[in-house]
């Protein structure tokens, strides 16, 4: 993780590693960051703190969801394959006439 000073002119101020994307630890650190460079007379302001904090919480949450429906849609496609699997392999019944 680079970190650069407030002084330094680099752009980037966070680079996660080997390109993989930002989790929720990576938020807390770039939050802890935050509120400990800030200014004390000019914090940030609070209503935008809870803001990320909240489009964040909510990202987790359908990524969450995204990981738990793929899991699902696994689970379907094998058991679809499986009910085709069985239907192949059971014979046809023969038909059978009744004389009365």
């Amino acid at each position: 993780m680079s970190v650069y000073s407030v002084t330094n002119n680099s752009n980037p101020v966070f680079q996660p590693k080997g390109g993989k994307q930002m989790d929720q630890s990576d938020f807390m650190r770039l939050m802890t960051a935050q509120l400990s460079q800030q200014d004390p007379f000019n914090p940030v302001d609070n209503q935008q703190m809870v803001a990320q904090m909240a489009q964040f919480s909510s990202l987790a949450g359908i990524s969450e969801t995204n990981t738990a429906l793929a899991k699902i849609s696994e689970q379907l496609t094998a058991q679809t394959q499986l009910l085709k699997d069985i239907k192949a392999a059971t014979p046809a019944p023969t038909p059978t006439t009744q004389e009365g």
